[in-house]
């Protein structure tokens, strides 16, 4: 369900429209009907809207759309809709076709309201890309019925010529919205619809969790979306369903809580722990799906939060995983008593099961931190590290594991060795030394890989030294 415009948001927007209308440079438009008037106009409002658009964006995203019909009026003379029409477009959920996964009726009402503007022939040089984007990932049926609406031939014409053959190709329309995304990359423009219905949730959920996940990552104020997500998480139509589960798991993950709410949040949770089938096994999967996202670090706070809504008395995966992650975390990774207990709970399950895959990444996420903070003047704790790294190497027996530790410690090599140039230097030898000694212990180099690393490279002479 759509969000409605907040009263304060409304008060502004209407004071700035009539501030437009009642504006010389509107006056100075309308008598010469230049298209530098209109320009001047725009130089002088456009910006102030930009600003109320992005406070909206920022404290209060899902009233988004509501905004940006409200500038349709003509009050605001076409201004920002252009930008506007872009937001629209790039909203659009697409499928595996690169198609939009359903109709974009807000984009249609916006291209509305922009061909009917009286100032129509100078907003559309700001926004043919956008059509195009817009008609390329939308069907050739819906496309067809919205051309076949407009009734002025001219703007039909218009219309018309910015359906481009070459985004029939899928390549071609992934490829153009790639670059035409590149336009909006410092824009916060995403918004969402909360479903009500279960086939709403259908539709929605993946527009819905994205957003989400977009809003979670860029660290924006949350406040606004919580009583949503509290209506959503609660309504008992939808839990059961993993589309349920996954809203809720960002929701305690990420979402800072006071006590009443994360209250609320542990009766949910109990409950469709309870009555959902495989439950365990479908959190996990939702756990190493963000694991997996480069965009998230799962944080040990981040764990220990979630491991207080769960009830560790029950018998069952969830309990066992996250008892485990509490002695990680707690008591630190590094501990052998830890280690021992990673052991005995990695060996009693199967090697390549979702929750020994938790496990391991829950150990890299700490060797990665530690390494993406380790200054290059700091290798003799790297020296150090690396001690864990092979005691939690020799745990999982994993060649994925295995091969991600080795990157994480190639990155680090590499910076020391651009920092450490002096072959006869006590820091050059002592990280060679380590490197040819335990690098091939830990089969991450071959002997020949080895001095192949550390071969002095011959500068190419230029050619008029040469000379």
């Amino acid at each position: 369900m759509k969000v409605e415009l907040a009263q304060e948001y409304k008060e502004q927007l209407d004071a700035l429209a009539e501030e437009i209308q009642n504006s010389e440079e509107l006056q100075t438009y309308l008598d010469t009907e230049e298209e530098d008037d209109y320009n001047a106009m725009k130089e002088q409002y456009e910006p102030r809207i930009a600003m109320l658009y992005d406070k909206v964006a920022e404290k209060d995203p899902l009233q988004l759309v509501s905004f940006e019909e409200s500038i349709m009026r003509p009050e605001f003379e076409g201004l920002f809709l252009p930008k506007a029409l872009g937001f629209s477009v790039l909203r659009g959920e697409g499928n595996d076709r690169d198609k939009y996964q359903h109709p974009q009726e807000h984009f249609k009402n916006m291209l509305t309201a922009v061909y009917n503007s009286a100032n129509f022939d100078i907003l559309k040089k700001r926004m043919g890309q956008t059509i195009q984007m817009g008609f390329a990932y939308s069907s050739d049926i819906w496309v067809t019925n919205l051309i076949s609406e407009v009734e002025n031939k001219r703007v039909r014409y218009y219309l018309q010529g910015h359906r481009l053959d070459r985004y029939r190709d899928p390549r071609d329309r992934r490829v153009g919205l790639a670059r035409y995304k590149k336009q909006f990359v410092n824009e916060n423009y995403q918004s969402a619809t909360f479903p009500e219905t279960i086939s709403e949730m259908k539709v929605h959920f993946k527009a819905l969790k994205s957003f989400l996940m977009y809003r979670v990552k860029s660290e924006y104020p949350n406040d606004s979306l919580v009583p949503h997500i509290k209506d959503f998480i609660t309504n008992k139509i939808f839990q059961g369903t993993e589309e349920h589960l996954q809203i809720t798991g960002l929701y305690a993950f990420f979402f800072d809580l006071d006590d009443a709410n994360r209250k609320e949040l542990a009766k949910v949770i109990d409950k469709v722990r309870a009555d959902m089938d495989n439950f365990d096994e479908k959190w996990l999967d939702f756990v190493l799906e963000l694991h997996n996202n480069k965009d998230f670090d799962l944080t040990p706070e981040a764990d220990l939060r979630i491991a207080e809504l769960f009830d560790l008395t029950y018998n069952d995966e969830i309990s066992e995983f996250y008892k485990l992650t509490n002695a990680i975390h707690n008591q630190g990774y590094t501990v052998p008593e830890v280690q021992e207990k990673v052991k005995d709970f990695y060996n009693a399950h199967e090697g390549l099961s979702t929750v020994n895959e938790c496990v391991r990444k829950t150990i890299f996420s700490y060797f990665r931190r530690f390494m993406q903070n380790l200054e290059v003047t700091d290798y003799a704790a790297f020296m150090e590290a690396v001690k864990t790294f092979k005691v939690y190497m020799g745990i999982f027996l994993n060649q994925k594991f295995n091969q991600d530790v080795k990157e994480l410690c190639m990155t680090y090599v590499r910076k020391l060795l651009k920092k450490y140039t002096d072959k006869r230097g006590r820091d050059y030898q002592d990280i060679k030394k380590f490197v040819s000694v335990t690098f091939l212990d830990l089969k991450f180099l071959k002997e020949k890989e080895i001095v192949e690393l550390f071969k002095t490279r011959r500068k190419r002479r230029k050619k008029a030294e040469a000379k």
